[in-house]
Order: C-alpha cells, then structure tokens, then sequence
C-alpha cells in the first residue's frame, strides 16, 4: 500500500499545535494545502475538506474521523466512490519532545483498486504534505 509519511519539529507545546489543527475555520488563515476544512473533530463526525496540491487540481473529500486522541492523534478516512476503490487514512501524531516542542508525523496510508494509478497524484499530495507542516509549524512558533 503507498504511504505519504513526513514530520517536522515544532518550537511550541502539543497542546498549541493541537489548537492550531483543529481550529478547522482559522485554517483559511494560513494553510495553503487544506483550503477548506470544514466540520468539526470528532470521532465519527464526517468533514468537508478539499485539497490543493502544489501544480495539480483542487480535491473535494468527505472523510470520517475514525482517530481521536486528543492532543496526540487525529486520523480520518476518505473514500473516492466506494470503499476499495481508492481509500486514503490521513493521520496527524504529536509527540512530545524533551525541549517542550512537538514531532509532528504526518502521514496517509492509500489502499484500494485504484491505488496504482495514483503516481504523480501522490507526488503532488506528499509535497502538499510538507508545505502544510511548513505553514503549521510557522503558524504555530509564531
């Protein structure tokens, strides 16, 4: 199954990052990847998100919450159609670091029929991944 995984070290608390993440609506703010993230964090709660990678077409999904573990996990799932046809498990970690920071993981595991077309659609989402962490991160620190 392919997977977009990345991190970044962040100078502020878990606890910081974690409100700058699930304040769905301030994401307009600063979030040049997730430029519509409605709904609210929830387990279960399905959400309004649309995507735009660096040099490719805006994306509407409608994930579910299916991992909440505040203020460490949130993870959701996408589905393009109908399960196994190209599902997405998008997942944020925050972790802790000995300096008072946090070591955000960032990653979606990708599954489904469709999966092996997905090439450069994946390239674009794991650059959109680090410009999102780099936003995050400043947003965050500042």
């Amino acid at each position: 199954m392919p997977t977009i995984s990345t991190s970044i070290e962040i100078g502020a608390p878990p606890q910081r990052v974690w409100d700058v993440l699930t304040d769905f609506p301030g994401h307009q703010e600063w979030d040049p990847f997730f430029v519509r993230l409605d709904g609210t964090p929830r387990l279960g709660e399905t959400l309004a998100v649309t995507i735009a990678p660096p040099g490719g077409k805006r994306m509407d999904f409608r994930p579910r919450v299916v991992d909440l573990d505040a203020p460490h996990r949130l993870g959701w799932l996408g589905r393009l159609l109908l399960p196994g046809v190209f599902d997405g498990h998008h997942r944020f970690e925050l972790t802790a670091t000995p300096d008072g920071g946090t070591l955000l993981h960032h990653t979606e595991r990708f599954s489904g029929i469709l999966t092996p077309f997905g090439g450069s659609m994946l390239t674009r989402t794991a650059t959109g991944f680090e410009t999102f962490n780099d936003a995050l991160k400043k947003r965050c620190e500042r």
